[in-house]
């Protein structure tokens, strides 16, 4: 291409390239000193020109940046900080993963600032005094440790301080993992999300205030607009929100103020939420089930096969589990594709897949999808993979 200076159509901004740059100084140094002017690689005022070209080069990209930081659809970084803040949002800090943890012990023990471990080593802190009122009690621990610190069920066992008549801890579901800071693409969804806030559909404005909730990792919001209850068992004329991580005061205060009036709310966690007349209100929402998955992906090795494939497949398959949404059901299809997601050479494959079958929990395992209701999440449980002869 030739040099064209900068300019700006219906297509944005568009500057030369580092090799039209080049080009063109090339011919501009030939016009003043002539055409026999020696200017290959080794020659010295080529070199300079390189300098002078790529320092050009850069501005020009640096204009590129500056203009694309208009828009939140192409601003990055700090520029997308400050574009969002028009939307009244801002980028969510890095939180702290939580795990309901189930206790036991002698009634009238009182826990202070217990903390609990798990087979990481990762550290749980305990809120700060709890009570034995019965010998087994339930309680929500935080992890030391910012971001997306994962605890599997059954895995966070270990009492770090022991006290007189605590006797054990365990967490019957996995951990909510926290978060790292918003990504640049989190954050542009995010913004995209939030218009509705303000918009008519209160529908969108619940689900965009529910999105900014620091903590939140997946939600899904429920409408039942018919005079009868749905097959989830939403009743008539109300909303079901079901909302992974955040605090329950946050949630219901977003769900209060940006749901529509008179519209009930359904969901197995109520908090009392008193508006700004005082007068109170039970706001009702829930916290996804997680529903263990077993699968057992039987395989038979073929050429090119080797024990670190097997891995892969596992690692797959976990990708695949956790990276469902609220009420998405496992499939065997889904599983499949994880699996053969793994084989480098489609046409000459490592292994063949004989079987797969799924189950939950205390289930018989059959190769059939495993539905998940409205307010399930599949989580990873035992993945096995084993090779046939």
């Amino acid at each position: 291409m030739a040099y064209k200076t900068p300019y700006i159509d219906d297509a944005g901004l568009h500057i030369p390239t580092y090799i039209d740059i080049r080009d063109d100084l090339i011919e501009q140094f030939k016009q003043i000193y002539g055409q026999d002017i020696y200017l290959e690689n080794d020659s010295q005022d080529y070199q300079m020109i390189s300098a002078f070209a790529l320092k050009t080069y850069d501005t020009m990209q640096m204009l590129q940046i500056i203009y694309n930081n208009r828009s939140p659809k192409t601003a990055v970084g700090t520029a997308l900080d400050s574009i969002v803040k028009m939307n009244g949002i801002a980028r969510k800090e890095a939180s702290y993963s939580t795990c309901e943890l189930t206790l036991t012990g002698d009634i009238g023990t009182v826990i202070a600032n217990g903390i609990c471990e798990d087979e990481a080593g990762y550290k749980w802190d305990l809120p700060a005094d709890l009570t034995f009122e019965t010998e087994t009690i339930k309680a929500v621990a935080t992890c030391e440790t910012l971001g997306a610190v994962e605890a599997a069920k059954n895995t966070i066992t270990k009492i770090n301080t022991p006290q007189k008549g605590w006797i054990s801890v365990t967490n019957d579901v996995p951990a909510t993992v926290g978060a790292a800071v918003e990504t640049d693409e989190q954050l542009r969804q995010r913004q995209s999300l939030s218009v509705a806030i303000p918009g008519q559909n209160m529908l969108n404005s619940t689900i965009a205030g529910i999105a900014s909730i620091v903590g939140v990792t997946r939600y899904k919001i429920y409408d039942n607009d018919t005079n009868i209850t749905d097959d989830n068992g939403i009743p008539s004329h109300s909303i079901a929100a079901v909302v992974e991580g955040g605090s329950d005061e946050d949630i219901a205060e977003q769900i209060y103020l940006r749901k529509g009036p008179g519209g009930g709310t359904y969901g197995s966690v109520s908090v009392n939420y008193t508006n700004d007349d005082g007068l109170p209100n039970i706001v009702r929402f829930s916290r996804p089930t997680y529903v263990s998955i077993n699968a057992n992906i039987r395989i038979k090795a073929n050429t090119g096969y080797t024990t670190s494939v097997a891995d892969d497949i596992k690692n797959s398959v976990e990708n695949y589990i956790t990276s469902l949404d609220i009420g998405y059901d496992v499939t065997i299809m889904g599983i499949l594709t994880a699996v053969t997601s793994v084989v480098k050479n489609l046409a000459v494959p490592e292994f063949s897949v004989q079987t797969i079958t799924l189950n939950r929990d205390e289930q018989p395992a059959a190769s059939n999808d495993i539905d998940i209701a409205f307010n399930e999440v599949a989580a990873v449980g035992r993945i096995t993979v084993s090779e046939v002869m």
